[in-house]
């Protein structure tokens, strides 16, 4: 007879058909605070932080639910410090693909009406006008999106579908989940799924940083870099819906050296992979 204790230790994720059930609700709690948050008026920043927040609690509330050490669960494990080089390498080839990525998707597929407009709008909310303006900025659109996200899906739902799916299944559902939640819900219109080609393709590149390394740390690094030097480019662009499109030509450059430097980057990660969790 296996004692109860001994049953709860086994348990190191968050059983899988819990995983989409965790993702959505994350994103009915953030949309619904989103709103709420507004009606306060406490700023853009602040809101956008809480609503990362609301994001990935209940995927956190259902780990504790199930008595899975958030440890095992998350994979809250330290790199050393060739892999957080190489992690943080890996953000900078990430921003020169995705950045090509949308290039070409421009050509192909147009973003509707609007939708640019609402991006100028968005970072010139977000444009600081002092030292602390920026950092509030750097940590509304970069850091906390990159902890509490990588938290939910390379973190909660990787680690509960791999179990089910193994890791290039759950490397792929995982992505395609956090894609999924890059679907632009506007008022009074139908949803626009624009960012949803790039959500993906980083979404596959920072499952597989953490299926090399064996740590949430190293694509939490690398999605705070990406979205960090994403914000600083945007910033010093006059028009940046406009001057960050470098053309089919150079993006289509730009994808393939990002997309080859990054599969580079994770042929290198094995070498200087963190020590896996023991039971």
């Amino acid at each position: 007879m296996v004692a109860d204790g001994s049953v709860r230790a086994r348990r190191v994720a968050l059983p899988a058909p819990l995983a989409p059930v965790a993702v959505l609700l994350g994103v009915l709690a953030m949309r619904a605070g989103f709103g709420a948050l507004t009606g306060l008026g406490l700023g853009l920043r602040p809101t956008l932080v809480l609503c990362e927040l609301l994001l990935v609690l209940p995927g956190l509330a259902l780990v504790a639910l199930v008595r899975a050490p958030l440890r095992r669960a998350l994979a809250l494990l330290p790199l050393p410090g060739r892999a957080v080089f190489l992690s943080l390498a890996a953000g900078l080839t990430l921003w020169g693909a995705s950045l090509g990525l949308f290039s070409l998707q421009y050509v192909v597929w147009p973003p509707p009406d609007g939708y640019l407009e609402a991006f100028r709008q968005l970072h010139d909310a977000l444009r600081p006008k002092g030292p602390a303006d920026a950092f509030l900025s750097i940590t509304a659109i970069a850091l906390v999106p990159a902890i509490c996200e990588e938290a939910l899906f390379r973190g909660v739902v990787f680690g509960s579908l791999t179990a089910v799916v193994g890791a290039a299944g759950s490397t792929f559902l995982q992505a395609l989940l956090f894609a999924l939640i890059h679907i632009d819900l506007t008022a009074g219109g139908p949803p626009v799924a624009y960012r949803v080609p790039f959500a993906f393709a980083v979404g596959l590149a920072l499952g597989a940083l953490r299926l090399r390394t064996g740590s949430l740390a190293a694509p939490a690094l690398s999605h705070a870099l990406l979205n960090a030097v994403t914000f600083l480019v945007v910033l010093f662009a006059a028009d940046p819906a406009r001057e960050t499109d470098p053309g089919p030509v150079v993006g289509l450059s730009l994808l393939v050296a990002g997309t080859a430097a990054t599969l580079l980057l994770l042929r290198a990660l094995p070498g200087a992979a963190a020590t896996p969790p023991t039971a």
